[in-house]
């Protein structure tokens, strides 16, 4: 194994993971303010970074630009609901979205490619089907911010998979669609005397602007990874992320754990493991036929996904 893409492949994800104890150094911007901050910044970032490596988005269709605009739609959801969540007090909640991504993944291979499950696969589902019971029980409504952040990820993943473009470059775009609304909001908060930014001294912007930057340089270094290691690998990497959020939530921000929502978490766990160890064995069984790519897409499309977390 690649040991440079090893330490890549954890610095990634273990940045990604560490992100819960980023966005309260934001405060008193609220999070719809950290959202419109970090869209500009990671396009300034990834503009930087494109011209450096002298890479310029080139042969992007009509088709390609409408998918990396939905899939901009999708992940600024999927971002601003992260941070609303972990300035809430509520990161397990966060945690256990991206917990349950991968099973939201094997869901829409059914839904969108009307893919077969294999037995396991069904098991896992229904596990975390049965997760989603168990903690709606213990909040007296449904975990929505679990929920939005799984969906709106794993919507995210299925356009980028659709639009088939490098993932720097792809994010160029995705912020640039966003950009204008978010400078629209943030110039808006600022006329109305409401706005954070600028406000608290030095640190504070520095902070905010480096909103961009911590988004963007994860991404760099899960793209080392990539070309590195193999996907069996960085797929089982990709749980990093949400271990150090649950472990932030509970041990740094001292978030509630009662016991049913301990039952929630283990449901989850243990649909992730039979998940994994399943698409695990498929994948030793040798050449991928025409067969294992209707009936085994989830792990495959779980894996995928990791090009652009958070």
């Amino acid at each position: 194994m690649d040991r440079r893409g090893l330490v890549f492949g954890v610095a990634a994800y273990g940045m990604w993971g560490l992100f819960p104890l980023y966005w309260p150094l934001l405060k008193p911007a609220g999070a719809t303010e950290i959202l419109a901050h970090r869209i500009m910044w990671s396009l300034v970032a990834v503009l930087l970074m494109l011209a450096a490596g002298r890479r310029w988005l080139r042969g992007l269709s009509w088709r390609r630009a409408g998918l990396l605009a939905a899939a901009s739609v999708a992940i600024t959801v999927n971002w601003g609901v992260q941070i609303y969540a972990v300035n809430t007090g509520r990161t397990l909640d966060a945690a256990l979205g991206y917990f349950i991504n991968p099973l939201i993944s094997v869901v829409l291979g059914v839904v969108v490619f009307r893919e077969r499950l294999r037995r396991w696969q069904w098991v896992s589902v229904a596990l975390g089907a049965a997760a989603v019971v168990v903690l709606s029980a213990e909040h007296g409504r449904l975990p929505w911010i679990a929920l939005a952040l799984a969906l709106a990820f794993g919507t995210y993943g299925l356009l980028k998979k659709f639009a088939d473009t490098p993932s720097l470059e792809s994010l160029a775009v995705e912020t640039a669609v966003m950009f204008l609304p978010a400078l629209g909001f943030a110039l808006a908060l600022e006329a109305r005397g409401e706005a954070a930014f600028g406000h608290h001294g030095p640190w504070h912007v520095a902070l905010l602007v480096g909103a961009g930057f911590v988004t963007v340089v994860p991404l760099l270094l899960f793209n080392g990874a990539a070309i590195r290691l193999p996907l069996s690998v960085t797929g089982l990497l990709m749980y990093l992320t949400p271990v150090l959020q649950f472990f932030i939530g509970l041990l740094v921000h001292h978030e509630r754990m009662p016991a049913d929502r301990w039952a929630g978490f283990l449901l989850v766990w243990t649909a992730l493991v039979v998940l994994t160890v399943d698409g695990l064995r498929a994948r030793r069984r040798g050449p991928v036929t025409e067969r294992d790519h209707r009936t085994s897409p989830g792990f495959r499309t779980t894996l995928e996904q990791g090009t652009s977390k958070h």
